[in-house]
């Protein structure tokens, strides 16, 4: 999944965490709240009901019919941004929706643009996989940062405990305990442990 990350992303993306927490007033232990992240930033946050124009047909599809086909949107305007979410997903779910799309913005990524076939019949939108990956690590890391994750371990925090605590979902929790190798810290250090008791 992050094969197309430059070297020294990775720890750049901590860092930043640790920078972007501190302006928020949070330690890397504090739980971050994508809202209050977005008004930092001056990201409107709204959902599908709250965009005009928007017909009870299209909603009806996207809430109702197709509620997991889509996660967040960021439309950019000059200046200004705004996120739209699903708020049929998990709470845990629209913080990594939410805090993947203000990655973007953070990191300064290019928008994707929309391309309509001349008849209006579909539409196709550009993708680029490097800048999915950077938003994925950075989102991850200010949502999970890896000092964090580490002290819960060692308070024998169980997976649905950190996730709890910090509004994920569990999967991330579990993803960024391997990603990040506290899992097989803790394992050898548990292995240490008992060869010298």
């Amino acid at each position: 999944m992050t094969a197309t990350l430059e070297r020294g992303f990775k720890a750049r993306a901590e860092r930043s965490s640790v920078g972007l927490r501190g302006e928020l007033g949070l330690s890397a232990s504090e739980r971050l709240n994508p809202h209050q992240l977005a008004a930092y930033l001056e990201v409107g946050l709204i959902t599908p009901v709250d965009v005009p124009g928007m017909t009870n047909d299209l909603l009806h599809q996207l809430l109702t019919v197709d509620p997991w086909g889509w996660s967040a949107v960021t439309i950019v305007q000059g200046d200004e941004a705004l996120i739209i979410f699903n708020p049929r997903h998990s709470e845990g779910r629209q913080a990594s929706d939410i805090t993947h799309e203000l990655s973007h913005i953070i990191l300064g990524h290019q928008p994707a643009t929309m391309v309509m076939s001349p008849d209006g019949s579909f539409v196709m939108r550009s993708y680029d996989q490097k800048q999915e990956d950077e938003a994925n690590w950075l989102a991850q890391a200010l949502l999970l940062p890896r000092e964090a994750l580490l002290m819960m371990k060692r308070r024998t925090a169980t997976v649905a405990e950190i996730a709890a605590a910090y509004g994920v979902t569990e999967a991330l929790v579990q993803y960024r305990l391997r990603i990040t190798g506290i899992e097989s810290q803790m394992r050898a250090a548990a292995a240490w442990r008992s060869r010298r008791g």
